[in-house]
């Protein structure tokens, strides 16, 4: 079986404002996109894991991480897990940034 990933320009670097998630659409995942203080973007799935299922671009940034807005849970931008006592995970997606274009791969 032969995997391939598919590299989707989302947006430009400078027009990201800094803990602000942003939804963007690639197939049929809605992914969250973030930038965090220090310039680095990080995607992941927009709905939290809790049955409610959150969206998380209307969450908190705070560091590397984003908080539910429904349940409150700490979901960790770099690999989507969510923070003890809490439990589940989203999907997190790759960002390449290069020049003033970001990249989500699928």
């Amino acid at each position: 079986m032969i995997v391939t990933k598919t590299r989707t320009l989302v947006a430009n670097h400078s027009e990201l404002q800094v803990r602000s998630g942003y939804s963007v659409k690639i197939y049929d995942k809605e992914i969250a996109l973030f930038k965090v203080t220090n310039g680095k973007v990080y995607a992941i799935e927009n709905r939290s894991p809790h049955p409610k299922g959150g969206v998380l671009t209307e969450g908190l940034v705070s560091g590397e991480y984003v908080f539910c807005p429904v349940y409150d849970w700490k979901i960790s931008l770099s690999d989507g897990k969510v923070q003890a006592p809490d439990e589940g995970q989203v999907k997190a997606y790759q960002v390449e940034v290069e020049g003033n274009n970001v990249y989500i791969i699928i």
